[in-house]
C-alpha cells in the first residue's frame, strides 16, 4: 500500500489522506489548481509535506535511498523535459540505471517496452523528431523500463490520439493486473469512470469524494465540484458524460 496520512504541502495541499493499492489503477481527478500533481509528486517522494506522511508498506518514502525509491516508484510528470537530443531507445534505456543489471538484459527490457508502447519503429528517432505523442509515449517509455511496482504519471494520456488513449488505458490495466499500482492523473472524468477502480476528488486541495468510480464521480459531486449539471449516460465499462 502507498499510503498518504494527513499531508499538508502549503497553498496546496491540506491535511489530504488516501490510501492506494497495488494491483489497482487509481485515478486522482479535480479542477484546474486542485493539487493534483503536487499530490501525485508528494506520492513520489519529490515534494516534502510540511506536515503528515507518505509511507509505502508502512514504509517512510522520505527514508528510501534514490535507487531504491526509482526501483520502487516510477514518476512521469506533466511536461518532461530531457537536456539532450537523445534517442528514444536511449531514453528508454535511462530507467535501466537504478538496477545495475547487464546490458542484455537491459537491452532485452527496453526492446519489450518500446514494442508495448508501439514505438519499435522510432527506436533510433532523437526525440526533437517525435510529434507531441509520440514524445509522450517515449517518455512514459524510461518509466516503464525501469519496471517499479508503482507506477505514477501525470497527465499520460492527454498529446495521445484516441487508438493510443485506448492502448495505453489497456496497458495500465494489464500492469495493476500484474500487481503493480498505477496512479493517474487526469482531467477526462469519463476515462476515469471507465478504466480506474479508485478514483480521489481533489478541490481545493482538499479530498471532496473518494472511492470507487461510481461513488466518487457521482452527478451530486461533480455539481459540487465543477459546478456543472451532468448526466451519465451509458453502461458500466462504457460510460460517458452529457453537460
Amino acid at each position: 500500500m502507498l499510503e498518504a496520512l494527513r499531508i499538508t504541502v502549503p497553498h496546496r495541499l491540506h491535511e489530504v489522506t488516501a490510501q492506494l493499492r497495488a494491483g489497482r489503477v487509481t485515478a486522482i481527478v479535480g479542477p484546474n489548481g486542485a493539487g493534483k500533481s503536487t499530490l501525485l509528486a508528494t506520492l513520489a517522494g519529490l515534494i516534502a509535506p510540511a506536515s503528515g506522511t507518505v509511507t509505502l508498506r508502512s514504509h517512510p518514502v522520505a527514508q528510501l535511498n534514490a535507487d531504491d525509491r526509482a526501483r520502487r516508484i516510477g514518476y512521469l510528470p506533466q511536461s518532461g523535459e530531457v537536456a539532450w537530443n537523445l534517442s528514444v531507445r536511449t531514453l528508454a534505456g535511462l530507467g535501466r540505471l537504478p538496477h545495475r543489471t547487464s546490458t542484455a538484459e537491459n537491452a532485452a527490457v527496453v526492446a519489450d517496452v518500446l514494442s508495448a508502447l508501439d514505438l519499435t519503429a522510432f527506436a533510433d528517432r532523437p526525440l526533437n523528431t517525435l510529434s507531441g505523442g509520440e514524445r509522450a509515449r517515449a517518455m512514459l517509455a524510461r518509466v516503464l523500463a525501469t519496471k517499479p511496482e508503482w507506477i505514477l504519471a501525470d497527465e499520460p494520456l492527454a498529446a495521445l490520439d484516441l487508438s493510443h488513449q485506448r492502448n495505453l488505458a489497456t496497458r495500465f490495466r494489464d500492469l495493476a493486473g500484474q500487481g503493480k499500482g498505477v496512479v493517474l492523473v487526469v482531467h477526462d472524468l469519463a476515462l476515469a469512470m471507465n478504466h480506474a477502480d479508485h478514483v480521489i476528488v481533489l478541490d481545493q486541495g482538499r479530498v471532496a469524494a473518494q472511492g470507487a468510480p461510481e461513488t466518487a464521480l457521482s452527478e451530486a459531486v461533480i455539481a459540487k465540484v465543477w459546478n456543472l449539471e451532468s448526466h451519465w449516460l451509458g453502461t458500466p465499462g462504457h460510460m460517458a458524460l452529457a453537460l
